[in-house]
């Protein structure tokens, strides 16, 4: 089934405006998604007037102050702070002024500094899950009788690559169906063209759940509308998934699916409004982000289902495509597969990447490279604008060097500043 899900009750929010922003957040709610995901329903939640301005950060455990600053603010009072105390100490003082002076300077410029690493952080801390989810949206939803074919046909016909499970017994949610359950049916039962897969032709949802989550069955991982980005962001990455579906725990209705690109997305609109971590200007080798070893790739020639075995072994996303030069020509992603459903060719493996890439729509992504010398602001302002999923790192020869995701950047701007542990792999 497919439920239309508008936003039917507001979770608490800032009720006091203390300035109005350049950059009010309605419009970012209210901005056209990539072709995938824009799907759009009439109904949306009464508008309360309420608008959100950047509240000036503080530590965690204290809520913003009714005379909270803009960020671009806080550094400059900071540094006024430290020469109006500085000039105080040099009146007192005269024959250590100047000694007094720099050190209570470098001692504010250490704070500043250490301060501003964390920013993005604190961004992060001070919004909820509700502030990033649209005004207006539908939901996919299945439920656990539907027939997993249907299912994946729904997929393509809603131009969607996720959507949560309902089952009517427990009335509850009970996971995700992905394009990853898709490719593991034909990695599991594929045999040969000739012959025909009978678990994705009859299978239900729920049976197919039994057979294959038996072993390997965990929790719907969730989120409420009132928890903070950053739990949201640590969710996604500690728990190596790339959708976390946004629930009332009050009605139980799921509003939306969170995603690393929606989340650096909305980060990225208030960047120019933060002062900026020297980290951001550091390259990629210096930084030592992304992934630069036994990176798994595939030639136009190679069979769609060794392509999917390596998605199966590897636990990877996506596969850069490499000519016999050794260039990348292309990318083929777990999203791609997806059009195996559309073109009902699933039945057949054995055709190379080249032919299975010809049935690909005319909003492919492309694949988008970069240089472990640039920097991070530049690899993050690519990535954003680009609205792909992760940066193919290329040599001068264009050829592949490592591969960037959506997933690093997010630990390097986020969860490293907070002493998060980094992740080991990343997964669908």
């Amino acid at each position: 089934m497919i439920k239309a899900s508008g936003l039917s009750s507001s979770p608490s929010t800032p009720t006091q405006v203390i300035k109005q922003h350049t950059f009010p957040l309605e419009s970012y709610k209210n901005e056209p998604e990539r072709l995938e995901t824009r799907i759009y329903a009439s109904s949306s939640p009464p508008d309360t007037g309420q608008r959100f301005c950047l509240p000036s950060f503080q530590s965690s455990a204290k809520p913003p102050s009714a005379a909270s600053a803009p960020y671009a603010t806080s550094t400059t009072a900071a540094v006024a702070a430290a020469a109006a105390a500085a000039a105080v100490a040099a009146a007192a003082a005269p024959g250590t002024a100047e000694a007094g002076m720099l050190e209570k300077l470098e001692l504010e410029e250490e704070a500043i500094e250490e301060s501003e690493s964390d920013i993005y952080m604190r961004f992060m801390k001070s919004h909820k899950c509700y502030d990033i989810v649209p005004t207006s949206s539908k939901l996919v939803v299945f439920d656990t009788t539907l027939q997993v074919k249907k299912a994946f046909f729904a997929l393509v016909a809603n131009g969607v690559r996720a959507a949560p499970l309902w089952e009517s017994k427990k009335q509850s949610f009970v996971g995700m169906l992905t394009i990853t359950d898709f490719i593991n049916i034909l990695h599991r039962y594929y045999k040969s063209p000739m012959v025909q897969i009978y678990e994705l032709e009859e299978h239900k949802i729920e049976t197919w759940r039994e057979l294959y989550l038996q072993e390997t069955f965990k929790p719907l991982v969730n989120i409420s509308p009132d928890a903070s980005l950053f739990d949201a962001v640590y969710s996604l990455i500690k728990n190596k998934i790339h959708r976390l579906p946004v629930i009332d725990p009050v009605s139980g209705n799921a509003l939306y699916i969170l995603t690393h690109k929606r989340i650096l997305k909305f980060l990225q609109l208030f960047v120019s409004e933060m002062p900026k971590p020297a980290f951001m200007k550091q390259n990629l080798d210096e930084l030592g982000i992304g992934t630069y070893h036994n990176i798994a790739f595939i030639h136009p020639d190679t069979p769609i289902i060794k392509a999917l075995n390596i998605f199966v072994e590897r636990r990877i996303s996506a596969l850069p495509v490499v000519d016999e030069s050794g260039k990348v020509v292309d990318i083929y992603s777990k999203f791609d597969v997806i059009n195996l459903a559309a073109e009902k060719t699933y039945n057949n493996l054995d055709i190379t990447v080249t032919q299975a890439l010809q049935h690909r729509s005319q909003y492919f992504e492309g694949v988008v490279k970069c240089s472990k010398l640039e920097t991070l602001e530049t690899i993050v302002d690519r990535i954003v604008r680009a609205e792909v999923h992760r940066l193919v790192v290329v040599n001068e020869a264009d050829s592949i060097v490592g591969i960037i995701s959506l997933s690093d950047i997010l630990q390097a701007l986020v969860l490293t500043p907070a002493g998060a542990k980094q992740k080991e792999s990343e997964t669908e």
